[in-house]
């Protein structure tokens, strides 16, 4: 209730500006947080292991740079996020209405032309739910990708293993899991809300993927370095973690 509570004064622009302008989308250097994510999904997503019907994003935010990579790999894609906000700010976004965020000044015009071909819902999520979709989803995704959600929504490191096994349910048995997380992170600002965050290391990352079903195949971290920490959350870094069900 206390987290639902603080999401409900989440402000998506701020959240965006704090994120993903500069300094930390800066692409002058691929040693930035953001060029570093975007080549961890590009270089998982080349292998060519993953793909198939279904992509579900869990918790999408008001982000679509995390499923750029994605979109040459899945016929259908379909993001998800708990806040309404969210969820409109997307759909301007999928619409190509005036004013949505303006993720086109880097190289990826092409990439966001095919990814509204394939963002083809934009659904209502909770993961804490056993059924986080309200009905189980068939058939079941064919991979499941998250950014920055599940430790940002979840009061304790329990209640983060239960929200990684609850969507774990959307994803077909061998079906896979990109998951992009903060390192030792507390809070995070959107605008007027503070929000909590469960600071994980990387050995809470591979128990609870573990805890939750999935094999892991790989886990990478990045450490965030001192003109990156901006004051808009207390992060230490990133991981990225690639397993199967």
């Amino acid at each position: 209730a206390a987290l639902r509570e603080g999401y409900e004064h989440f402000d998506p622009r701020a959240y965006l500006r704090n994120n993903y302008l500069p300094p930390r989308a800066d692409f002058s250097s691929e040693e930035f947080v953001v060029p570093w994510k975007l080549r961890c999904l590009a270089e998982t997503f080349a292998s060519g292991e993953i793909r198939g019907r279904t992509l579900i994003d869990v918790g999408s935010g008001p982000t679509i740079y995390q499923l750029l990579s994605a979109c040459d790999h899945f016929e259908e894609i379909v993001a998800t996020d708990f806040l309404a906000v969210n969820r409109e700010e997307l759909g301007r976004w999928a619409r190509g209405e005036p004013g949505a965020f303006d993720w086109s000044p880097e190289p990826w015009q092409d990439k966001q032309r095919r990814l509204r071909q394939r963002l083809r819902r934009i659904l209502p999520i909770d993961v804490h739910r056993p059924e986080p979709l309200g009905a189980p989803l068939r058939p079941r995704a064919d991979a499941l990708l998250s950014a920055f959600c599940l430790e940002a929504v979840s009061p304790d490191r329990a209640a983060f293993v239960r929200a990684l096994s609850h969507v774990g349910t959307l994803l077909r048995p061998g079906g896979h899991l990109l998951l992009l997380g903060a390192l030792g992170e507390s809070f995070y600002l959107a605008g007027p809300a503070r929000l909590p965050v469960v600071p994980l290391q990387e050995s809470d990352v591979r128990e609870a993927l573990a805890a939750a079903g999935f094999a892991l195949r790989e886990l990478r971290s990045y450490a965030m370095p001192p003109a990156l920490r901006t004051g808009v959350d207390d992060v230490d870094g990133v991981f990225f973690a690639h397993a199967q069900k």
